[in-house]
């Protein structure tokens, strides 16, 4: 088995690693990683219905949609990710319980109660610390799992506070989770560092062959590469969901304004907007063929706007078509 560190923060980057780890390599791997801070969206996921689109933008956060499936996840230097990448027989690839139980060995031997509760969390009274999620590429199964140690929990729940009652879709819903921080449950503080090389302990104890792995000057290439291949990319990260209609009401002034699109592929095809029950066939028109992305829907907006009057502003409608 290889042990990889990264020396990267970049989401984007270290998404992009394991995904060449995993369909570039015959070894296994333990890979271990801290992103900045950023929102990872399962693979079969409405990025736009699990995220705070506005809190993410105001903050600069970028999201990325991993390989696995599961729930929407949110990062920062208080999480580290932990990642294995092993071989095996088909139809055994997949076992949550194998590759969580490191995790679970290390916390008990600091002298805390921790377990797995249901298929894929792991829990401390109760109280989610971790999300897990696997990925199976040939003979091969991608395991990897967040660990909230002290991450800032109100950034979290803000960065994922989404609505999902203006989205009809059938993408997978994550299951919110009340939280909690590995920190707060030690007998005695511990650096976020300190914690890692306990986690290295264990994992090495149960792999006595495992060697350090470096990345060459190629291997940075090629993940840089995939990186601006896919997974940096819109048309991964938000066009990859599945078809959905969005719907949104509200007021301004005397005005009742209801918002309709039909999106694939990331795609406005069909638009419908009304203004105290009536079309407005102007905008409709403008939106169809807009991609669902805030940035480009705000110029075409505001360029409509300049040149037409409308009983709204365009940042009103804007603000509420996510």
């Amino acid at each position: 088995m290889y042990f990889y560190q990264s020396q990267s923060h970049n989401p984007y980057f270290n998404i992009a690693t394991e995904a060449y780890f995993l369909k570039n390599f015959d070894h296994d791997f333990f890979f271990l990683y801290i992103n900045e801070p950023s929102i990872i969206v399962g693979k079969h996921q409405n990025t736009l219905a699990e995220i705070n689109v506005h809190y993410a933008m105001k903050n600069q956060l970028k999201v990325v949609r991993r390989l696995s499936g599961g729930g929407t996840v949110f990062h920062d230097m208080g999480n580290i990710n932990y990642c294995f990448i092993q071989k095996g027989a088909q139809g055994s690839l997949v076992d949550f319980k194998k590759y969580t139980q490191p995790i679970l060995t290390t916390l008990q031997d600091l002298g805390v109660n921790a377990y797995l509760r249901g298929k894929s969390d792991l829990v401390i009274d109760d109280l989610k610390f971790s999300g897990n999620a696997e990925h199976v590429y040939r003979n091969k199964v991608l395991h990897h799992g967040t660990l909230l140690y002290n991450a800032a929990l109100s950034q979290l729940n803000e960065a994922i506070n989404s609505d999902w009652s203006k989205f009809f879709d059938k993408a997978v819903r994550s299951n919110r989770s009340h939280v909690t921080n590995i920190a707060a449950h030690l007998n005695e503080s511990m650096s976020i560092d300190a914690f890692i090389s306990k986690i290295k302990e264990t994992v090495f104890k149960l792999n006595p062959d495992v060697k350090s792995f470096y990345l060459s000057e190629l291997d940075e290439l090629s993940i840089k590469q995939l990186v601006k291949e896919k997974f940096a990319t819109w048309e991964w990260n938000f066009a990859y969901s599945p078809a959905y209609e969005f719907r949104k009401s509200f007021n301004f002034n005397t005005h009742a304004i209801s918002v309709a699109f039909k999106v694939t592929k990331g795609v406005i095809h069909q638009s419908s907007i009304v203004v105290n029950q009536v079309q407005e066939p102007i905008i409709e028109q403008m939106m169809n063929g807009l991609i669902h992305d805030y940035n480009t829907m705000k110029v075409k907006l505001q360029e409509l706007f300049e040149q037409q009057k409308f009983p709204f502003p365009f940042d009103l409608l804007l603000q509420n078509s996510f």
